[in-house]
C-alpha cells in the first residue's frame, strides 16, 4: 500500500478510526461487567503475562520501534509481567473494530490502545474498566497530577467519560502548520512571517501555487477521512466559534452558523486560486510535503521528526500554531490515543495498570517524544535538562509551540452510540464536497446532520 510505503509511521500515528460505513455493534453494555472494587497488588513473585494492542506496532520503523523499546524496558524493570505487544487484526484503521472483534469472541485484549474518538464507545461498549474503581480515584489522580511533571491540565482529562476516567491519555499532539520556507521565498512570501489566520493561508497557498513545480499551496490534515482526520476538523469548528456535538453529546450541530463559517473557510481556501488547496489524498499530501513540493502542511506533529529528516539537506522546514479566524485565537483539539484496561482477570489489571504507568512516566514520554515527535503530555519535561529541554531547544520552532497550544486545548469529539463511525463518515463526505466540489455549505451541512442525528441514540 502506497499510503505504508510512503510513510509507514504517519500512517499508523494518524490512524484515528476510520470512519468506514460498517456500524459497530454494541455488545456489552454500558457499565456492565465492570469493576466494582480496588484490584490487588501482584505478590512480588507472581508472574503474570498480558496482552497489548498497540496501534503504532502496526508499521515498521520509528513508531514500532520505540514502542517495542518501551516494552522490553518495562519487562526489564518488571521481571514477573510479560507482555504481548500485538498491533491490531485485520487492517491498521480498523483499531476499535479489532478490539470490537475479539470482545464478541470473548478474548479481547488486556490493554488496547485506541483512539479519542473511539472513547465513549470504547467505554460503553468495548468493556473499559473504570479506572477510578480499579485502582482507585487517588491512585488515577497521582499518576496524572502527582510530581515535579504532571499533565497539562486540558490534557490529563481526554480519557474521562462523564467524570470518570476510562483512559489514560498516552499519545498525541496538537495541529500544527507545517511550512516549506523555500517555496514560500519563492513565493515572495516570508517564512518568518506565517499565515496566522485562515484567510491568510488561503492567500498565500494560492501564491505558493504559482510557484513552477509544486504540488501545490497548502493541505490540512483534516480533510483526510482515511486517517480520521475530524480530529483537527474539530478545531477548526470550534476556532469559528462552532461545535460539531453540543455540549451535552445529544446533538449534532454541524449546520449551526458558526459550524458552517468554518466549513466556508476552509473552501475559500481551495477557491483561492488553481491548485492551492489540492485535491489529494492524505498520504500524496504527505508525500508531497516530505518531497518539498507542497507549501504548507497542516498535521499532527506525529509527522514532525519524518519532516525533519525528509527535509535535512534538501529544503527548509518551519512550523506554525494552528491559524485561526479572524484575531479570535485558534482553539487546537488533540490527535492520538489513551490507553484502556480491558481484561477481567484482577492480576491482568494490576498488571496492566503497572504497564499504563510506565507508558505514560516522565522518561517513556521523554522517549517517545524524542523518537517520534508527540507532544508531551507532561509539558514542563521541555524545561528540564534531565528529560527534554535539550531536545526542544534544538527545535525551538517544533516543540514549543506544540506545547503552547495544550493551554487551549479541546478535545477531540468522540460521538456516541454505535453508530459513531458512520455519522464520521457523513460528516468526511459533507466536507469533501462543500471543500473539494464547492458545494454550499449550509445545504450540504443540514442534509448531512439531519443524517446523522438519526443515527445518534435516541
Amino acid at each position: 500500500m502506497k499510503y505504508f510505503r510512503v510513510l509507514p509511521l504517519l500512517a499508523v500515528a494518524l490512524a484515528a478510526a476510520l470512519p468506514g460505513c460498517a456500524t459497530i455493534p454494541t455488545t456489552t453494555g454500558a457499565g456492565t461487567d465492570a469493576a466494582t472494587a480496588i484490584i490487588p497488588e501482584l505478590a512480588p513473585d507472581q508472574q503474570v503475562s498480558i496482552r497489548w494492542e498497540s496501534y503504532n506496532l502496526a508499521s515498521a520503523g520509528i513508531f514500532g520501534d520505540t514502542t517495542r523499546g518501551l516494552v522490553a524496558e518495562f519487562e526489564r524493570l518488571h521481571p514477573n509481567i510479560h507482555v504481548d505487544a500485538v498491533p491490531p487484526q485485520g487492517s491498521a484503521n480498523e483499531i476499535a473494530q479489532s478490539v470490537q472483534r475479539q470482545v464478541i469472541a470473548g478474548n479481547p485484549p488486556d490493554v488496547g490502545q485506541l483512539t479519542f474518538a473511539d472513547l465513549r464507545y470504547t467505554a460503553s461498549d468495548l468493556g473499559a474498566q473504570p479506572l477510578d474503581t480499579l485502582v482507585g480515584r487517588d491512585e488515577v489522580q497521582k499518576l496524572l497530577t502527582d510530581g515535579p511533571h504532571p499533565y497539562a491540565p486540558r490534557a490529563a482529562v481526554l480519557g474521562d467519560v462523564d467524570g470518570t476516567t476510562y483512559g489514560i491519555p498516552y499519545v498525541f499532539s496538537t495541529p500544527m502548520l507545517f511550512i516549506n520556507a523555500d517555496l514560500f521565498r519563492k513565493a515572495g512570501l516570508d517564512p518568518a512571517d506565517p499565515p496566522q489566520t485562515w484567510d491568510e493561508v488561503a492567500a498565500a497557498a494560492a501564491a505558493i501555487a504559482k510557484v513552477p513545480g509544486t504540488s501545490g499551496g497548502a493541505y490540512l490534515g483534516c480533510l483526510d477521512a482515511a486517517s480520521g482526520g475530524d480530529w483537527c476538523l474539530t478545531g477548526i469548528v470550534r476556532s469559528a466559534g462552532g461545535r460539531l456535538l453540543s455540549e451535552d453529546g445529544k446533538k449534532i450541530s454541524w449546520a449551526d452558523p458558526a459550524s458552517v463559517a468554518a466549513f466556508d473557510g476552509m473552501r475559500r481556501i481551495a477557491q483561492a486560486g488553481p491548485n492551492a488547496l489540492p485535491n489529494l489524498s492524505g498520504s500524496d499530501a504527505q508525500d508531497a510535503f516530505l518531497r518539498g513540493n507542497l507549501g504548507m502542511l497542516l498535521t499532527s506533529a506525529a509527522l514532525q521528526n519524518a519532516i525533519l529528516q525528509s527535509a535535512a539537506g534538501k529544503w527548509q522546514a518551519a512550523a506554525a500554531p494552528m491559524p485561526g479566524f479572524g484575531s479570535t485565537p485558534a482553539v487546537p483539539t488533540n490527535s492520538g490515543s489513551a490507553l484502556f484496561v480491558l481484561t477481567r482477570d484482577p492480576a491482568k489489571q494490576r498488571a496492566a495498570w503497572e504497564l499504563i504507568k510506565f507508558l505514560t512516566s516522565a522518561e517513556s514520554e521523554t522517549t517517545i517524544t524524542s523518537n517520534i515527535g508527540y507532544v508531551p503530555l507532561r509539558a514542563s519535561l521541555i524545561d528540564d535538562p534531565a528529560y527534554l529541554q535539550s531536545f526542544a531547544d534544538e527545535h525551538p520552532g517544533f516543540v514549543r509551540p506544540n506545547v503552547a497550544q495544550l493551554d487551549r486545548l479541546e478535545p477531540w469529539v468522540s460521538y456516541p452510540g454505535p453508530n459513531y463511525q458512520q455519522i464520521r463518515t457523513l460528516l468526511s463526505k459533507a466536507t469533501e464536497e462543500i471543500v473539494f466540489r464547492g458545494a454550499d455549505p449550509q445545504t450540504t451541512l443540514s442534509a448531512a446532520q439531519t443524517s446523522a442525528q438519526a443515527l445518534m441514540p435516541k
